[in-house]
């Protein structure tokens, strides 16, 4: 096996995935290997195995710009997600560059050769790779350590306590009293598919969340690939639903008062109008200050309305042996009790990284067009929007970093470093989100800048312009050889 590739990409998930695809097409003469920690491809969709889980958006814009979905669901279940991936890899000839089992620890570079040394573990074997490009495409959030809040007297409860993230392929919940500690997508997702074989489950939470009810089918999508082939519907699809998704998003923004007004009724809609959706499912901030949920076929809104489940919106005064004590000092019995807590956001696996002999934290740079980092050379880092589809920028930043490579190929330098001089940082988070697990990193990831190019805008379309077209020569990046 070579210890040297002209480009690593870490990560094989959705975003490793594309950057794949996207050396392999337009930097053929260049060597690369796909570094996996776990065992298999997939990322977020081979870590989450909980029962019902999906994608939150629909999979013409979360597939791939070169890979069709050609399902008759839009809005996929996991196992789903997983076949399309491997498809993808399969197809497209990347499977043999894959390496699975290989957790990076981490990453020094040594600007005399040029060349990044990847520290990797496997089985407790540490051995070191080497390449001159390096592409993360690690996601934004830890696989190891999710979120996990310090209940009061947590140890006294006798049944399960699980975390999503670590779902047990075995647990049986058929006919348990279930508690879905949450309110995000997890729990959402969650207490349906639950419901359907337990005995009761309640989604306990402390504030509300928008959700928002869609079907599971695109009927345009479904009627346009019986008239025209295969590739041409999915790019008419998928260009319709970026449009409409960044409709919806802007209108969010400019009328939140009229969006939120819309979202809750169709809560009161499938709840009926004797139904508490004032406690329940109207949140205090606007539509899109968080992530909106989506909920396929207003599952959830049936869920409840069957008797089978329950929304409970208070807080937690402590764990009882037979369940959880509320601040009313009412008690919400249990057998299993699921944290869908949240994550616990970290930037490139949370690897130590070290430039010329010295570590330098993410959290001092400032982000470079949201893919590289002021003063560390040669790297690409793919984090997706918030407010879409992640494919859409993960398929915008692949192919950046392709262009990227080839333009320093034909510049014959072996260097670029993104310089922030005279760039003041900012405290605005990557994500433009006041969500919890976004706001509980922000001191730990890097900064935004106060001007272009140094800015992160959550906009596909000037993101378009700024990523997909922009020249490097732009005086942010700078290019040298080797000494």
């Amino acid at each position: 096996m070579s210890d040297y590739f002209d480009v690593i990409i870490v990560g094989a998930g959705i975003s490793g995935i594309s950057a794949a695809y996207h050396v392999q097409k337009y930097c053929p003469q260049k060597s690369y290997a796909v570094l996996e920690g776990r065992a298999a491809l997939g990322g977020t969709w081979d870590l989450f195995r909980y029962p019902g889980v999906r994608s939150d958006s629909d999979m013409h814009t979360l597939g791939f710009h070169f890979k069709p979905w050609t399902a008759a669901e839009s809005i996929a279940d996991g196992p789903a997600i997983l076949d399309y991936l491997q498809e993808t890899v399969d197809e497209f000839g990347i499977a043999p560059h894959l390496q699975f089992n290989q957790r990076v620890t981490a990453l020094d570079w040594d600007s005399p050769s040029a060349r990044w040394a990847v520290s990797i573990e496997t089985d407790g074997v540490t051995r070191t790779l080497h390449c001159a490009f390096l592409i993360m495409g690690t996601g934004y959030y830890s696989y190891t350590q999710p979120h996990q809040p310090d209940f009061p007297n947590q140890s006294a409860f006798n049944g399960q306590i699980i975390h999503p993230q670590f779902w047990p392929e075995a647990l049986d919940y058929d006919d348990k009293r279930v508690i879905v500690i949450g309110s995000g997508a997890t729990a959402a997702t969650l207490v349906p598919a639950l419901a359907q074989t337990a005995a009761h489950v309640t989604m306990l939470q402390r504030s509300p969340t928008f959700m928002v009810p869609r079907p599971r089918r695109d009927r345009f999508a479904n009627t346009l690939r019986r008239l025209l082939p295969g590739g041409l519907a999915y790019a008419i699809t998928r260009w319709k639903n970026i449009r409409m998704q960044w409709f919806e998003f802007s209108v969010a923004q400019k009328y939140p008062q009229f969006v939120a007004k819309n979202i809750i009724g169709e809560a009161v809609k499938a709840l009926g109008p004797d139904y508490d959706v004032r406690t329940h499912f109207t949140p205090s901030y606007g539509p899109w200050d968080q992530r909106v949920c989506l909920v396929p076929e207003g599952d959830l809104f049936s869920a409840i309305s069957s008797g089978k489940a329950e929304v409970i919106t208070n807080n937690i005064a402590c764990f009882t042996e037979e369940g959880i004590m509320l601040e009313d000092e009412s008690v919400v019995p249990a057998d299993i009790i699921v944290t869908a807590t949240g994550l616990t956001m970290e930037v490139m696996s949370g690897v130590t990284l070290t430039i010329d002999g010295e570590q330098l934290p993410l959290r001092r740079t400032i982000i470079y067009k949201g893919c590289m980092y002021s003063g560390v050379p040669n790297l690409v880092g793919i984090v997706g929007y918030s407010n879409a589809s992640w494919t859409l920028k993960a398929d915008l930043i692949s192919r950046f970093a392709a262009r990227l490579i080839n333009y320093m190929a034909r510049k014959k330098v072996d260097m670029v470093v993104p310089r922030a001089d005279g760039v003041l940082p900012l405290g605005t988070p990557l994500l433009n989100l006041n969500s919890g697990y976004v706001e509980r990193a922000a001191l730990r990831l890097p900064k935004q800048g106060d001007k272009d190019p140094w800015r992160i805008h959550h906009n596909v379309f000037k993101d378009r312009q700024l990523i997909g077209r922009a020249r490097f020569d732009d005086g942010a990046l700078h290019f040298s050889r080797a000494p």
